[in-house]
């Protein structure tokens, strides 16, 4: 017999789409892939945040009525900065969702397209305080939806059957000092703030 589980979710409304801008609207990048060098070219975002509401704030806020915003912009302000800031804003977002969970993680698992982008993993472990590991397969969480079904319908004998054939990719430990993760997360949420209000 099955036994029962329960998943939580946190719905970030734009991460990927903020990048997708940033090529389409922006014109910025020429593809995704582009953003992790394009990142690493400054040693911070020179101050500024972008904030991705483009379709309101999900999880944790749940404010539809949220709108991106780009604030610290000064005459210095160059591509590079936009782009990181852009991924930092990702990270953000996630550690934002990971705050409401209960009990805390001590590991994130990452799988999808954002995955592959070396910049986002290191900087989300060093947001979060605790490893990021990458998946082998970009697609795993189709996949474990797919076991789990398979499992459910007696294809496969157990969970413990699909675990085993789990493959790891990187691990991305954290390294960054707690007060300069504290500073940054404050200064992060007075921009969310001011996403809200506008």
């Amino acid at each position: 017999a099955a036994s029962g589980g329960y998943a939580l979710e946190g719905a970030i409304l734009s991460s990927g789409a903020a990048i997708q801008w940033l090529r389409d609207g922006l014109r910025i990048l020429n593809d995704p892939t582009e953003s992790d060098a394009l990142a690493r070219q400054v040693e911070s975002t020179g101050g500024v945040y972008f904030v991705p509401a483009l379709t309101g704030l999900g999880s944790p806020h749940w404010n539809a009525d949220a709108r991106g915003l780009l604030t610290g912009i000064t005459r210095g302000t160059t591509a590079a900065h936009l782009v990181r800031a852009a991924l930092e804003g990702i990270a953000f977002q996630v550690a934002d969702v990971l705050d409401a969970f209960p009990g805390g993680v001590s590991a994130l698992r990452a799988d999808g397209g954002a995955s592959a982008n070396g910049f986002l993993m290191q900087f989300q472990a060093d947001l979060l305080g605790c490893p990021v590991e990458v998946a082998a397969e970009r697609e795993t969480t189709a996949l474990g939806a797919a076991a789990l079904a398979s499992v459910a319908i007696g294809i496969w004998p157990n969970v413990e059957h699909i675990r085993a054939r789990i493959r790891r990719g990187a691990t991305y430990e954290p390294s960054a000092d707690a007060d300069w993760v504290a500073a940054r997360r404050a200064e992060w949420q007075v921009a969310v703030r001011r996403a809200v209000l506008t």
